[in-house]
C-alpha cells in the first residue's frame, strides 16, 4: 500500500476528523474563557480587593535601564490563567458528567423481551391446542 494511500485513509477517518473538530472548538472556547476571566470575573473581584488589577500584577526583579527593560515576575497574569484553567476543568467536568448521565439513562432503558425459540413457539402452539 502506498504512503499516499495510507495517509488518505489516516487522514479521513471519522475519528480524526472528530478529534480535528474538537481541537478547534476547544481553542475557540479558550480564548472566550479567557475574555470572560479577564474581562467579566477578575475586574470585580479587583474592585472588591481596592482596586486591583490583577492582569497587571508583578514583582519587579530588575528596574529598567535605558538600555534594558524591566525584569518582572506576572503573578498577576499567572492567577489569570490559573482562573482560566478552573473554570474550563469545571465546564469539561460538568458537560463529560451530563454525556455519562445520558449514556446510563440509554444502558437503562429495558431492552426488548426476547424472541421465544422455536420449541417455545411449538409448546405454546400445543398448550393453546390442548386448552380448546
Amino acid at each position: 500500500m502506498s504512503l499516499i494511500k495510507e495517509f488518505k485513509e489516516f487522514a479521513v477517518r471519522g475519528n480524526v476528523v472528530d478529534m480535528a473538530v474538537g481541537i478547534i472548538i476547544g481553542g475557540a472556547f479558550g480564548k472566550i474563557v479567557s475574555s470572560f476571566v479577564s474581562d467579566v470575573v477578575m475586574p470585580p473581584i479587583g474592585v472588591m480587593l481596592g482596586g486591583v488589577d490583577f492582569a497587571k500584577l508583578s514583582l519587579t526583579v530588575k528596574e529598567a535601564t535605558e538600555t534594558a527593560e524591566a525584569v518582572k515576575i506576572n503573578y498577576g497574569a499567572f492567577l489569570n490563567t490559573i482562573i482560566d484553567f478552573l473554570i474550563i476543568s469545571f465546564v469539561i467536568f460538568m458537560a463529560i458528567k451530563a454525556m455519562n448521565t445520558m449514556k446510563k439513562r440509554e444502558e437503562e432503558k429495558p431492552a426488548a423481551p426476547p424472541v421465544p425459540s422455536k420449541q417455545e413457539v411449538l409448546l405454546t402452539e400445543i398448550r393453546d391446542l390442548l386448552k380448546k
